[in-house]
């Protein structure tokens, strides 16, 4: 991806002011008198973290107030949970009223946002631990002008999830096909056993699934969004390649997805759990929720697997590389502590909590093992080849308007896909070079 972005967004000033906000190494937590003791740093430390921590890794929290606070006995840290439905609202407010946290969890589609307004701050990339091998697709969304802005905490890519009982009672088997034509002759067969049922669907492709299809059009070599030798970026949804792409998905939906084709993604796992389904495309977590005890089933969690998905000619179906990062801000009393309390939770020690728990760690070498366990391998090795969404300043405004979304769903309602990629790139050509 080209990092130089767009030079006229005052890459300068932005700069500037970014490093201005930033204290020296040593001064006091609070902005006070410089020292080269932490013990006698004073002061507060706000962090802001998404609720997933609080659920699945709150000892790693615990370790890392605890290493923190033995280093920094006088500094009070002063920790959140977040949710990702108001979180970014919320940031902007205290950005505004400049009650921003030291630290914030931003997920890899929100930094670039946040660094082009100057909201954070740089850091030194070499001060990380196993920095050298953190994921590619992660350093991507905190890079602007070979600047770091934001640190990676962990990954994450989308995976088949499949019901080994119900492939077994359809098709006599309970190996998952390992292409796209193998699978598609199992799903055949899976939706004729379920023909009674008008509710169910051998493969739950919600409609309006952007990551899903965009991993399609990238798999036949397509995107949503171009940088060009002019210093634009431009939508290329209409070319060819992202024609057949987004053909490809559409045509996946239609043929096995029974519910409303309006319906998103945001509750497929549920689909899942009532056994409305054989099979979805997401995240690993998703078996989770669809065996949960309250609003799953959790006799299913023998029969549920996670797979890599087959894509288009004989090649797995590209990923979207989500996860988050953290960052501090750049109007930060506290920088230094504020890194070295992200340096504690990204170390290798950290992310080993996470690697146990089966969560994708930051880097490549502790991501390695994941690649060959059974509940990881699926999205550990669809990682390094992930795709990611145009690393571009409007970015955000394009999600914001659903732009995707409104393409897809005037597809399935009957608009060509001619017609629809050419209208969706008129309207990112609209947004995507100005700051959201």
């Amino acid at each position: 991806m080209n990092r130089r972005l767009m030079a006229t967004f005052g890459v300068a000033a932005l700069l500037a002011s970014t490093a201005a906000c930033g204290g020296s190494a040593g001064s006091g937590a609070n902005g006070g008198p410089s020292s080269t003791d932490p013990k006698t740093v004073t002061g507060s430390v706000t962090i802001w973290l998404m609720n997933e921590a609080q659920a699945n890794w709150p000892e790693l929290v615990q370790q890392v107030n605890d290493e923190f606070a033995a280093k920094y006995p006088k500094v009070d840290l002063k920790l959140s949970y977040q949710t990702w439905a108001d979180k970014i609202a919320k940031l902007d407010s205290a950005l505004t009223a400049g009650t921003a946290p030291d630290v914030v969890e931003l997920g890899n589609t929100e930094t670039m946002k946040y660094i082009l307004n100057g909201s954070l701050a740089p850091v030194d990339k070499a001060s990380f631990e196993n920095s050298d091998t953190w994921i590619q697709g992660l350093v991507n969304t905190c890079t602007y002008q070979e600047k770091l802005y934001c640190v990676p905490y962990y990954a994450g890519a989308r995976v088949g999830i499949y019901n080994a009982a119900a492939f077994q009672e359809a098709t006599g088997s309970a190996e998952f096909p390992q292409t796209e034509e193998q699978l598609r002759a199992a799903l055949d067969k899976v939706a004729a056993k379920h023909k009674g049922d008008k509710g169910y669907s051998a493969l739950y492709l919600p409609g309006p699934y952007w990551y899903a299809a965009m991993s399609y059009v990238t798999a036949y070599g397509g995107s949503i969004a171009r940088f060009d030798s002019t210093g634009k970026w431009h939508g290329t949804l209409h070319d060819a390649k992202s024609q057949q792409g987004v053909q490809h998905f559409v045509e996946l939906v239609k043929t096995y997805n029974k519910g409303d084709l309006a319906v998103n993604e945001l509750n497929q796992a549920a689909v899942l759990g009532r056994s409305k389904t054989a099979m979805l495309y997401g995240n690993g977590w998703e078996i989770g929720t669809a065996t949960a005890p309250v609003g799953g089933e959790p006799k299913l969690k023998d029969a549920l697997k996670v797979v890599g998905m087959p894509g288009p000619n004989g090649k797995p179906l590209p990923s979207f590389i989500g996860g988050s990062d953290l960052a501090v801000t750049a109007k930060s009393q506290a920088p230094e502590a504020a890194k070295d309390w992200i340096r504690m939770f990204t170390s290798a020690k950290s992310q080993q909590v996470l690697v146990d728990k089966d969560t994708l760690p930051n880097n490549l070498t502790q991501l390695g093992p994941l690649k060959s366990k059974p509940a990881t391998a699926a999205a550990a090795n669809a990682v390094p080849d992930a795709w990611f969404t145009p690393i571009a300043p409007g970015w955000g405004a394009i999600e914001k308007q659903n732009v995707l979304v409104n393409m897809l769903n005037d597809i399935l309602k009957g608009k060509s896909v001619d017609q629809a990629t050419q209208e969706a790139d008129a309207k990112i050509d609209e947004l995507i070079n100005n700051p959201s």
